[in-house]
């Protein structure tokens, strides 16, 4: 052997694979569970739908205020902490779903599920990872946020199978049991280091050879009220949340819109299928985006194939396997792009000490705004539906506020100097 040391592997790899994790379970009980414990918790109690549909759009709301005040708790009690304290707030909120006797009971548990799950959820994952990467950080938020898509994957029919089979309670208690210790372990074993901790640079490079910043020549320093009054901000802001509204009050209904063409095994398929294309999108957007491309263009780019999507879904008016499962691929392909892309448009339009504000900013606002999305859709639904499985109008609003969503975006746009 020679006397130079083999160079170990880079950590801030480890931290993408601790944030992969941390999605998982985040997006796993604090996104894809409230639909199904809504279900749950009508059978076992019997009560209003309208009363329990409120509960998630309150565990929802919740986050939304938790999630723009990320920042100043990570700097107040630091990441591993916030996410010790985010998990257990999660695991008891989800329990509290499940053995909530009155109403007032469950409400007290959305605020412990909202806030919990916030701190494993976006704004968390970029706080975690875009520290060790500036270069690489599209690559590494991609393999980062795929977390979700497989939280969706796994514990969707994990809590199914596990609520039939244990009751809620039992099912609940385990696995928020799970996530505590998960998450306790990621803490204290991968989140408490940082690269100044560590003695590294981003990106692994030597000591000396920092790569340049990917921030734009013209950013500048935005503190207090003044971020709200930058049009960069408001049109990063309201483009996330015109497309996200749009995708997810579309999602919501879309497995009961497929059923009557594709049956409900196939139609449940069919949503894996979407959640595979949201992985691939993500993650060749991650890779292959170059890195002096315009980041508004590509989330543009992402939200016209989603409108396409929509058209096909209209053409093939609940009828059209093969249109039906195109436009299931296409308007997959931007699901994963919808969440990964505004932070990594943040990361070349704001400083790097505005960045952590700015991306907090934008999904709580994106997360208030989303909470409505499947209320209103289902009401577009309701008042427009005549066949089972066509409606063209509730498609054509959804391609129209992600036309919107590329608009806000465009006007947004930051001229580069010549």
């Amino acid at each position: 052997m020679t006397a130079q040391a083999v160079q170990a592997p880079f950590f801030g790899w480890r931290v993408v694979g601790g944030a992969f994790v941390l999605a998982v379970f985040g997006w796993g009980l604090g996104f894809y569970g409230p639909p199904v414990f809504l279900h749950a918790v009508r059978e076992a109690r019997g009560w209003p739908l309208t009363l329990v549909s409120v509960a998630v759009t309150t565990h929802f709301l919740v986050g939304a205020v938790v999630v723009a005040n990320l920042p100043a708790l990570y700097r107040r009690f630091g990441v591993p902490s916030v996410t010790k304290a985010g998990a257990l707030a999660l695991g008891l909120g989800v329990f509290g779903w499940a053995v909530a006797a009155e109403p007032w009971q469950l409400m007290a548990a959305t605020v412990l599920s909202g806030g919990g799950w916030v701190a494993m959820g976006a704004a968390a994952v970029n706080a975690i990872v875009s520290p060790w990467f500036v270069r690489s950080r599209p690559a590494a938020l991609s393999m980062a946020y795929n977390g979700a898509s497989i939280g969706g994957v796994l514990f969707s029919p994990l809590w199914v199978m596990a609520i039939s089979s244990l009751g809620f309670p039992t099912a609940a208690a385990l696995i928020g049991l799970v996530t505590v210790v998960v998450m306790w372990v990621l803490a204290d074993v991968v989140f408490r280091h940082t690269p100044e901790s560590l003695g590294v640079e981003p990106d692994g490079d030597t000591a000396g050879a920092r790569p340049a910043s990917a921030v734009a020549a013209q950013a500048r320093p935005l503190p207090g009220s003044a971020l709200w009054r930058d049009l960069g901000f408001i049109t990063l802001a309201a483009g996330m949340a015109l497309g996200l509204f749009a995708q997810i009050g579309l999602i919501a209904h879309l497995f009961s819109l497929l059923v009557p063409a594709l049956g409900a095994q196939y139609a449940g398929l069919a949503m894996g299928f979407a959640t595979i294309c949201a992985i691939a999108g993500r993650t060749l957007v991650g890779w292959l985006m170059p890195a002096d491309a315009d980041r508004r263009l590509v989330g543009c780019l992402a939200y016209a194939v989603q409108i396409v999507g929509s058209v096909v879904f209209i053409l093939a008016a609940g009828e059209n396997v093969a249109l039906l499962l195109l436009g299931v691929a296409l308007f997959g392909s931007g699901i994963g792009n919808a969440t990964s892309l505004p932070p990594l448009i943040a990361q070349v339009e704001f400083t790097r000490e505005d960045v952590p504000r700015v991306v907090a900013l934008i999904v709580a606002i994106a997360q208030a705004s989303y909470a409505f999305a499947p209320a209103a859709f289902g009401l577009i639904r309701d008042l427009t539906q005549t066949t089972p499985g066509a409606a063209p109008l509730f498609f054509a609003a959804a391609a129209v506020v992600q036309g919107l969503a590329i608009a806000t975006f465009l006007i947004g746009r930051r001229r580069q100097p010549m």
